[in-house]
């Protein structure tokens, strides 16, 4: 009987919101024309990522240098309950409306005037989830009259924008085998294209591309050579060549998840996406370059056929990963002419530029103090290994219990930069990039392939390189690799960055704080405490005649959970789930 009552108040409920709603107008459906003018568009925010190449940038300015010490909470809105935990979501904003993700597969939609709640849609979770690393969601995606997004048991969802109600519902793995999805989708061309998470499992990563108005798959792209992807449903064209790069069957455990998402050009046509590391982390096991792993893809968005592909840590010994977003951007080269280029900030430690037409390596320059795996790259783009740093073979000993001999080495797996997306600003030309500087101990330890199961073969402990700081905010010249100023953090950044006309680079820190700095010389402007840890990505629109700015706050993701030395040190920190908004007081 608890629960059916419960059942019947959540539906009077979502009745008495969707009313709410209702009073606000009927929803105008959002085009694809709509998506690709986000940047231009101040008064919403369609995109994940500010735009769909990923930028971050809006050229709003009301908020600008000077009138930034003057903003203020304009409402805060509680997550609720006690499914807390990170809370790493980037809001969208559409016709007076904020859409929300939360932690276990929630979202709500808040109207950005005053706060109050329209509705709220809890994903009913199975038993067995397994997500790496905490229950986060990253965000959603508008088109038509619906919001999308992707749940902790591998399941897209669409649903009603005015009412909150499932539209549709597709199952795109088995989560039982470890796969999840973290990240916000993205819209190209009419249809809901996702990647998927769960590389510690020894899962396939892949690109998917479902219909939007059916949830019914238009393809798939497996990232590991030798799977063969699927177009309208049906096998079409196998990822690389079989065996080249990969040891008998070990491609059909290969990992290499796409769980950051994606970010797509609409000048060259093409879908960008990262992947992850290879399964399993003990390298010895699977000896090659192992592709598509810890790489960089150029996506056809029509066909799923693969047209590029760069890879940042071929034979990756270390869990680097490759999926750290690719923000297209024009760099001027030394001629003169502007390169439709493209940049990433690599887990590895390394700043690549990328020609995002072909794919042809342009430079790599160290982001963080220490990149003991490799000393830099050469000419053709490949890393000048480091063979010192690479933990031991556990087959020949060296190390106790059958472990291989303990190395450490810097960045630490967490990365030089992890999940947490840069920003680009279109006024300077430069690169915000949120690092940190930590190195780590870790081992190879033998290990078998179990459905279900961890699919490591390694351990490890991290453990930070400077008493003062982690973090560190960096602005990078793409052009040079110099970089132009760096502000210090003592915990690290794990929260994503947003720039502006009106000169401000905005991200918050793990103490609770959002903050503001001057573009181009780093100063800090504005800072307001949150309460809680702040790991997510802030976003700005205009309303009314007005610039609001707003992100979403409460401590979590991988740092307390694979730490090591550092969770200890912000075990204290509390955790809580609120989304605030901020502008500049109305003059009277």
């Amino acid at each position: 009987m608890a629960t059916t009552f419960r059942r019947s108040v959540a539906a009077a409920t979502l009745a008495i919101a969707a009313m709410g709603f209702a009073g606000l107008g009927h929803a105008k459906p959002v085009t694809d024309k709509d998506i690709l003018g986000d940047v231009e568009s101040t008064g919403d925010v369609l995109t994940y990522g500010l735009g769909s190449q990923g930028q971050r940038f809006s050229p709003l300015k009301l908020i600008d240098k000077e009138t930034v010490k003057g903003v203020v909470p304009v409402w805060a809105f509680s997550f609720g309950g006690e499914k807390q935990r990170g809370q790493e979501s980037q809001p969208l904003v559409v016709d007076g409306v904020i859409y929300v993700t939360g932690s276990y597969s929630r979202m709500w939609a808040i109207d950005a005037k005053t706060g109050k709640e329209l509705w709220e849609y809890n994903h009913r979770l199975p038993d067995g989830i397994m997500p790496c690393c905490d229950v986060i969601n990253r965000g959603a995606a508008v088109y038509g009259d619906k919001v999308y997004f992707g749940t902790l048991d591998a399941k897209v969802v669409a649903l009603n924008r005015e009412t909150g109600k499932v539209v549709w519902s597709k199952a795109i793995e088995d989560y039982k085998a470890g796969y999840s999805i973290t990240n916000a989708p993205l819209i190209v061309n009419g249809m809901v294209i996702t990647g998927i998470g769960g590389g510690e499992f020894g899962i396939v990563g892949k690109v998917y591309a479902l219909d939007a108005e059916t949830g019914e798959s238009k393809w798939t792209r497996p990232v590991i050579e030798g799977n063969v992807g699927t177009v309208d449903g049906k096998p079409s064209t196998m990822t690389g060549t079989k065996n080249a790069s990969w040891e008998g069957d070990q491609w059909q455990t290969g990992g290499g998840g796409t769980w950051l998402g994606g970010t797509y050009d609409p000048k060259t046509g093409l879908l960008f996406y990262g992947t992850g590391n290879p399964s399993p982390w003990n390298s010895w096991l699977r000896p090659g370059d192992n592709l598509y792993s810890s790489s960089r893809l150029a996506i056809d968005p029509k066909t799923g056929e693969i047209k590029w592909s760069y890879q940042t840590t071929p034979h990756d010994g270390w869990d680097f990963d490759g999926v750290n977003e690719l923000i297209s951007f024009p760099l001027k080269g030394a001629d003169g002419k502007t390169i439709d280029a493209a940049a990433t900030a690599d887990r590895n430690g390394f700043f690549f530029v990328l020609d995002r037409t072909t794919g042809k390596f342009i430079s790599a320059s160290p982001f963080v103090t220490r990149h003991d795996w490799a000393s830099g790259y050469d000419d053709k783009g490949r890393p000048i290994y480091n063979p010192d740093f690479r933990p031991g073979d556990p087959s020949k000993g060296g190390g106790a219990d059958g472990k291989g001999k303990s190395v450490f080495t810097a960045p630490s797996f967490l990365g030089g930069k992890n999940w947490m997306p840069m920003a680009y600003s279109q006024n300077t030309g430069l690169f915000y990039i949120p690092s940190n500087e930590w190195g780590m101990d870790i081992w190879n330890e033998p290990i078998t392939y179990r459905k279900g199961a961890a699919y490591l073969g390694a351990g490890f402990t991290i453990k930070p390189l400077y008493e003062d700081h982690i973090g560190v905010l960096r602005a990078m010249d793409p052009a040079t690799g110099k970089i132009k100023w760096e502000y210090k953090n003592r915990a690290p950044l794990w929260g994503g960055v947003l720039t502006t006309g009106g000169g401000l680079v905005f991200t918050g820190t793990p103490e609770g704080y959002i903050k503001a700095f001057d573009d181009e010389t780093g100063k800090e402007l504005w800072s307001f405490n949150t309460g809680s840890g702040v790991v997510a990505s802030p976003i700005t629109w205009d309303m009314d005649g007005e610039q609001y700015i707003a992100v979403v706050s409460g401590w979590g993701g991988a740092v307390p959970l694979w730490g090591g030395d550092v969770a200890d040190y912000v075990k204290s920190f509390n955790q809580g789930g609120m989304l605030w908004v901020f502008k500049l007081p109305r003059k009277s």
